[in-house]
């Protein structure tokens, strides 16, 4: 993990997915990230990432509203936020701005 990259553990109910910060892309209203596996369409998750810059773990809910791809390249895993403090957002879009699309 280099300087200004955050660390992402996504959690589907008990599956767990350590997702490297340069798999996602944030987004206005959530992040898409690469899997290996598919993970069902209204899925809800938990995410926990670290910052460089933050004391602790940041938390976040969200649901997965798209994953398309295939078992030889992947899956792009689109979710949703349902809950995430205005402090997580900002940090993460930070840690993110160069790319933040709609």
């Amino acid at each position: 993990m280099g300087k200004g990259e955050a660390a992402i553990t996504a959690q589907a109910s008990t599956d767990n997915l350590a997702v490297p910060a340069t798999s996602i892309r944030v987004r206005k209203n959530g992040i898409e990230f690469r899997s290996d596996n598919p993970i069902e369409t209204w899925t809800e998750m938990t995410l926990d990432f670290f910052s460089p810059f933050h004391k602790g773990r940041l938390h976040c809910n969200g649901v997965v509203v798209a994953c398309l791809g295939n078992r030889h390249e992947g899956f792009i895993v689109a979710m949703l936020f349902t809950n995430i403090s205005e402090t997580a957002l900002h940090i993460l879009t930070e840690l993110h701005r160069p790319q933040l699309e709609n």
